[in-house]
């Protein structure tokens, strides 16, 4: 940095309108278009971290290349905001019935299932299967 500038140690927040935005249904575009937008290629100041797993950021690097073939460059940064955006919209329009709702409620429902077989062969369980065919056996 130059001697003499300064960097400035305010934080830059969203406005009030992205801050105020509907997270419920709203009017629906007859067009077919949907109403939220990806940022594109602009400068962020707004950072996550997401973890992937290998096959997903192969996955990503492949869609990445299928753009570039259609005649669409987009870096992995863009795909995902331009996926977020997509997904958004569909919960607004849709709600329950969103792609990203039913996608997250059956893998919820999967792991409970998961997790709930998972205990019922736990060595505590067994224990006490063992235990009730004993207390029936000697009845």
């Amino acid at each position: 940095m130059a001697a003499g500038r300064r960097r400035s140690r305010r934080v830059s927040l969203p406005g009030v309108a992205e801050l105020l935005r509907p997270a419920a249904p709203g009017p629906v575009d007859p067009g077919g278009g949907d109403q939220r937008r990806a940022s594109g290629r602009e400068k962020h100041t707004q950072k996550i971290t997401v973890y992937l797993s290998a096959e997903e950021l192969l996955d990503l690097e492949r869609a990445r290349l299928a753009l570039l073939r259609y005649g669409a460059a987009a870096d992995r940064g863009r795909i995902v905001r331009e996926a977020i955006a997509v997904l958004l919209a569909d919960l607004d329009a849709r709600g329950q019935d969103s792609l990203l709702a039913r996608r997250i409620v059956s893998t919820n429902r999967a792991e409970a299932d998961s997790a709930s077989a998972t205990a019922s062969d736990t060595p505590g369980s067994l224990r006490q299967d063992q235990a009730s065919e004993t207390s029936e056996s000697a009845v």
